[in-house]
């Protein structure tokens, strides 16, 4: 039994390490800059920002240089928590709070956040139109949130399976209905799309 808990314990370590190479790859950041997928946004000094899914900082950490308001690195899984806190005491990043949970169900206050990012995790989700809710009811009036996701191509070769993936035009008209406006739509590769929107200011007459 020892055995069988010691194997598997070294399975989800290698695991790990795997992922952590993915995320943290030169190719990856070459292909997607942090900086300039964030300055995208209209990004404000007091701006408090939301990365879901965060990985192992990827966003996360640049946004914290970028804004003195807090930074949110929300994640299901803690180890990858711990490496976030690992870089942001290395690189001296005061402004980022770690928190474990799910992107179904975000534990944070309404209408708290002004930007929300989502690097390569919405087609994770198990209801999206759910997800897209609570990442709504996070933000305030007016907040912008990125998503950046793999489209639904036949040519692709790598990224998940296709039948995980959510076109562009499906994400687009699930954000619409969501209450979203769609600010810029773009496609940094064939088998990428970024989509900026903003969250709709209720107008009264």
């Amino acid at each position: 039994m020892k055995k069988h808990q010691h194997n598997l314990k070294e399975m989800q370590q290698q695991q790990l390490s795997r992922t952590v190479e993915y995320l943290d790859s030169p190719e990856r950041i070459k292909a997607f800059p942090p900086k300039e997928l964030l300055q995208m946004l209209p990004i404000k000094k007091t701006d408090n920002v939301l990365d879901l899914g965060a990985g192992t900082g990827y966003l996360a950490l640049t946004a914290a240089q970028m804004v003195d308001g807090l930074v949110y690195a929300l994640d299901m899984n803690p180890n990858m928590l711990e490496i976030i806190e690992s870089k942001a005491q290395d690189e001296n990043i005061t402004n980022i709070q770690l928190v474990k949970g799910s992107i179904d169900d975000i534990p944070l206050s309404d209408n708290s956040i002004d930007i929300v990012l989502a690097s390569l995790v919405l087609h994770e989700v198990n209801l999206l139109s759910k997800t897209l809710q609570q990442i709504k009811r996070v933000l305030k009036k007016g907040g912008y949130f990125l998503c950046l996701e793999f489209e639904k191509t036949e040519s692709a070769t790598d990224g998940p399976p296709m039948h995980i993936r959510i076109p562009s035009a499906i994400m687009e008209k699930e954000l619409i209905n969501a209450g979203f406006n769609i600010v810029q739509k773009v496609f940094p590769s064939e088998s990428m799309y970024i989509i900026v929107a903003q969250k709709t200011v209720d107008v009264h007459y």
